[in-house]
């Protein structure tokens, strides 16, 4: 009978050795702090650069905390582990064990508990220290990247090309924009007798202000009251209803209306909505409260 449990607490330490490893190397970065806690100053005889030699030397890429990361940790924190060395109450003894930590503050690994009995602080602290690595040896650790993690970093490179992509559309569609308003546009008078002695005018796109159409487009009360939607605003009456929506350009106080190919932006202390109507540029004042 005593076999039997013997046994069974062996096949449970190795499921739990097993289980450990693997887990262990789906993590590609190990963390190691500047300084411990029962330690006064950083780095304190040698322990910290002694921890990241002895995660290097166990097949572990280690990295000192506050140093440059590589480009695939920034993207993903959860590729490392941070280290930790505890220390145990002894009075005779010094004891450390070696603790790791995944990016959600969990501990997922601590090695058995090295011991010195050295009296001289730096030799026992050294000792305690390579005694709790040789778990951490056993282990035989080897990186062996996670589906998930791929996946996640896949997926983050994905939207950020999506909004690049975005942010190059609007950016055209300004420049676009841009050099519409820049077109002087003829305004002609009709052919009438009456009126033969009145010459014809040329102005800039950007003088032509075309109020004909103003008291359809805006409320009774004639203001047009900004409520905030994502990237822009939505402009309302007093009804209420949605006159416009419209979307934050790069531009300060330059807005693109959400279905046309109009602009509203602002003019001296106006609000100026801009758009082509036949092939003629056409403003309007509104009266907008943001």
């Amino acid at each position: 009978m005593k076999l039997k449990y013997i046994a069974i607490l062996i096949t449970c330490l190795l499921s739990t050795s097993i289980f450990s490893q693997a887990n262990l190397n789906n993590y590609k970065y190990v963390i190691v702090p500047t300084k411990y806690d029962f330690l006064k100053e950083a780095d304190q005889y040698q322990l910290n650069s002694l921890t990241e030699f002895l995660f290097e030397k166990y097949g572990f890429e280690a990295l000192m905390e506050g140093a440059n990361y590589p480009d695939d940790l920034v993207k993903n924190r959860c590729l490392a582990l941070k280290s930790n060395l505890v220390k145990d109450s002894g009075m005779f003894k010094t004891k450390l064990t070696v603790e790791l930590k995944n990016c959600n503050d969990e501990v997922v690994y601590t090695s058995e508990m090295g011991e010195s009995r050295e009296k001289e602080f730096q030799r026992a602290y050294t000792e305690a220290a390579r005694n709790a690595f040789k778990s951490i040896e056993a282990l035989n650790y080897k990186y062996e990247p996670s589906a998930n993690a791929s996946v996640a970093v896949s997926q983050e490179v994905e939207t950020k090309s999506e909004v690049s992509k975005e942010i190059e559309t609007l950016r055209q569609e300004i420049e676009n924009l841009k050099k519409e308003k820049e077109v002087v546009v003829e305004k002609v008078s009709p052919k009438v007798e009456a009126v033969a002695q009145t010459p014809k005018l040329k102005v800039a796109a950007k003088e032509v202000i075309d109020t004909t159409a103003l008291t359809a487009k805006e409320s009774p009360s004639g203001i047009l009251y900004a409520q905030a939607i994502e990237n822009g605003f939505q402009l309302v009456d007093s009804t209420p209803k949605v006159v416009y929506r419209i979307k934050k350009t790069s531009i300060p106080d330059m807005y693109l209306v959400e279905g046309k190919n109009a602009t509203i932006y602002k003019k001296d202390s106006n609000w100026v909505l801009e758009y082509y109507d036949n092939d003629v540029l056409k403003q309007e004042v509104l009266n907008i409260k943001f």
